[in-house]
């Protein structure tokens, strides 16, 4: 099997170009900070940003100027309140223009499902009575072909590029996700390249052992990080837990753009890799989101003579 294996640096240098689409996915937990950070110290541009639930990392991307549009569904600092950052972006084009594109939770769960698929639209009927359709054209209605009436529908979703983060993964890419998931997998099927980053890099007989785990194949991956630590603030199930104290924080760093340029500048272009921020943030933050002890039971899989 062919060893996939890259540095964060080598992945987006390799896979993230100026101008192409990029979706970093994880529903809460699994969302790939460490990826976006080094989107921003390789100084991307104009990148459409494509996310169910931006938060606080599409956030220090639009501040750092590396995008153009933005595609998703609920926006805000979850728990917390806006994203001021975006609301800059948006309201007042500091320190650049951003176009959005904004669709329901289940609209964008419906367009990462039709470009995994390939299909040519994907339908819902969640838009009855919603004016999402009157602010974005793309929300369509057709002829229900087995009715009389109308049904929305939306258009595919793919990303040139998807990011995402897990528990484990061997060398080829196969890669296993457990705890609370979102539209990874659709996101990964969608897109023309996948980079997988992990928590762990294990043998292939350790996948095999559990092959149920294995939500994104070898076969689609293109590239493989090892990078623990890699979705703080956000957390990875069995891994370590969310740090609530930086989603506060970030709230009150981001209503200032001079506050948030000083972040950046401390934070991502001036630390080399996600090794120096973790050694940065401390022993005391990495305490702090220890997970407790929750072991799955064992079971017999099985096998044939």
């Amino acid at each position: 099997m062919k060893d996939k294996r890259l540095t964060m640096h080598d992945a987006i240098a390799e896979y993230v170009r100026d101008g192409q689409s990029v979706a970093i996915e994880g529903f809460t937990a699994f969302i790939c900070f460490a990826a976006g950070h080094e989107i921003i110290r390789q100084n991307k541009r104009d990148l459409t940003l494509i996310r169910m639930t931006p938060d606080l990392i599409y956030d220090q991307m639009i501040a750092a100027g590396v995008a153009s549009r933005l595609v998703f569904s609920y926006l805000g600092n979850p728990g917390v309140g806006s994203l001021h950052c975006v609301r800059r972006a948006i309201e007042k084009e500091i320190p650049a223009p951003l176009a959005i594109e904004e669709y329901s939770h289940f609209g964008m769960v419906g367009r990462y499902t039709a470009g995994a698929m390939n299909l040519p639209f994907f339908p819902l009927r969640s838009y009855t009575g919603s004016d999402l359709p009157h602010y974005n054209p793309l929300i369509r209605t057709v002829d229900n072909p087995y009715g009389e009436d109308a049904i929305a529908v939306v258009p595919p979703l793919k990303p040139d590029v998807a990011i995402i983060h897990a528990q484990r993964a061997d060398r080829s890419g196969n890669t296993q996700l457990w705890g609370l998931l979102g539209i990874q997998k659709e996101a990964a099927f969608a897109a023309s390249t996948v980079i997988v980053v992990v928590e762990e890099l294990v043998d292939e007989d350790v996948i095999r052992a559990d092959p149920n785990r294995t939500l994104i194949p070898g076969l689609i991956v293109n590239a493989v990080v090892h990078e623990p630590y890699g979705a703080h603030p956000s957390y990875v199930q069995g891994y370590y837990d969310r740090d609530n104290s930086f989603y506060l924080k970030w709230d009150e760093i981001s209503r200032d753009q001079a506050q948030t340029e000083a972040w950046l500048e401390e934070w991502i272009y001036g630390i080399e890799d996600r090794a120096r921020y973790m050694e940065k943030m401390g022993e005391d933050v990495v305490e702090r989101i220890a997970p407790g002890k929750a072991p799955a039971g064992a079971i017999d899989y099985g096998s044939y003579t």
